[in-house]
């Protein structure tokens, strides 16, 4: 079955994780997606390990877990577009493609003619997203963005981390690149809102995606809770600031996490606990009581925690319907069995590793489902493949190519 973008040829001239994000999901969903590296090393991830995907014969690959990550489906052509030949043949497939992911600085690419403005003369459908740091415009646009940087910047890190009067306490990013993600995900959204506006004009557009901007847009009930009070929320560890219980409480054996939304699930917990006086308790009775009188109710709710396993809480709770669940590290989490019944660890065949395991894609569409068709490529995998059923260069023309030292 087609996927829901099979139609779709997408450039990818982007690197790193925000970009390659967009792009992956844009394959996944069935376009073709043509990624662009640069001879000789490639996309920058390509070298951040250790790990490294072990060859059949267990010695690590040159093909780095983060790469994986952030490929999938994709062709690899290597193609130097600091030489005037290697920026005729971007411009040759930007004028086939229907959108151009890239991550350069603002106004990095217009010296080699593959900013937007260029390439819409050759082709006023394309859809052009540009993912920067700042944005276009602004004080900040010529700099440098990074997601650890704009993760502090944009104000996630001052909610994320232990309380000031906790040991401990201070700053922390994220554990995963999260700002990045966000940013991908964005740009996908805003891709295929083009191409459906595309289908109503004709037309292309400029799409213009900042790391800063999706920071800030993303910190959604906490950038609401500081716009209506005027004061800038606080790190709280792992504590709600407007729903408790919900946090990490230590058991026997462990930690587990209690989500608790509403009064009635806080009830069930309490009978369940031994305690089913706490919920006719005025300071605990409701949600709001409740964020008012935390401090005295979070040290009684550990007191009982520990007394039981996690494996028993979690058993009671959920017969009894109270949102709760374990810490997994990662092993754990694939071996859920849920996320295994899902099927959010997939193998594809690999031609240096012989099988590569990703991680699947979370969408789930009953016509058009998401395809895995391709493993993350080797750099320059696809080079020839591209530039004969793209641009229909010959084989001599490539030849001369490569002894330029263009692709």
């Amino acid at each position: 079955m087609s996927g829901a973008l099979s139609h779709i040829r997408v450039l990818d001239l982007s690197r790193v994780l925000a970009g390659p994000w967009a792009g992956q999901i844009l394959a996944d969903l069935g376009a073709e997606v043509i990624k662009v590296e640069r001879p000789g090393s490639g996309d920058d991830t390509r070298a951040w390990g250790p790990p490294y995907l072990q060859a059949q014969d267990g010695q690590p690959t040159s093909e780095s877990a983060y790469f994986l990550a952030a490929n999938r489906n994709k062709r690899s052509v290597t193609i130097d577009f600091t030489r005037p030949e290697g920026q005729d043949l971007v411009r040759k497939l930007a004028a086939k493609s229907d959108v151009v992911l890239e991550n350069f600085k603002v106004g990095g690419l217009r010296r080699y003619g593959l900013d937007y403005e260029s390439l819409r003369t050759l082709n006023p459908r394309l859809v052009y997203c540009s993912i920067t740091g700042f944005g276009q415009t602004g004080p900040y646009a010529a700099r440098a963005g990074y997601d650890f940087l704009i993760q502090g910047l944009g104000g996630l890190m001052s909610i994320t981390g232990r309380s000031d009067d906790e040991p401990g306490a201070g700053p922390i990013k994220v554990g995963v690149a999260l700002t990045d993600i966000m940013t991908g995900l964005y740009a996908a959204i805003a891709v295929l809102a083009a191409l459906a506006h595309r289908e109503i004009s004709g037309e292309g557009q400029h799409i213009d995606l900042a790391l800063l901007d999706v920071q800030v847009a993303s910190l959604a009930n906490q950038a609401m809770n500081y716009l209506v009070t005027g004061q800038p929320p606080r790190r709280m560890g792992n504590s709600h600031p407007n729903i408790v219980p919900y946090q990490d409480f230590p058991t026997a054996d462990g930690d587990m996490i209690l989500a608790i939304g509403n009064d009635g699930q806080f009830a069930k917990f309490c009978r369940i606990a031994g305690h089913p006086e706490w919920a006719e308790d005025p300071r605990f009775a409701t949600n709001a009581a409740r964020v008012q009188h935390r401090h005295a109710l979070i040290p009684l709710i550990r007191q009982v925690t520990v007394r039981r396993p996690t494996a028993e809480w979690i058993r009671l709770l959920e017969e009894a319907g109270v949102p709760c669940g374990p810490i997994n590290d990662l092993r754990q989490v694939f071996a859920d069995p849920q996320v295994q019944a899902r099927g959010l660890r997939i193998v594809m065949p690999h031609p240096v590793a012989g099988r590569v395991p990703l991680v699947a894609n979370p969408i789930r569409m009953s016509k058009t489902p998401v395809s895995y068709r391709l493993p993350p490529p080797l750099l320059g995998q696809h080079t020839h493949h591209v530039l004969t059923e793209v641009l229909a260069l010959d084989g001599e023309e490539i030849e001369r190519l490569r002894r330029l030292q263009v692709i």
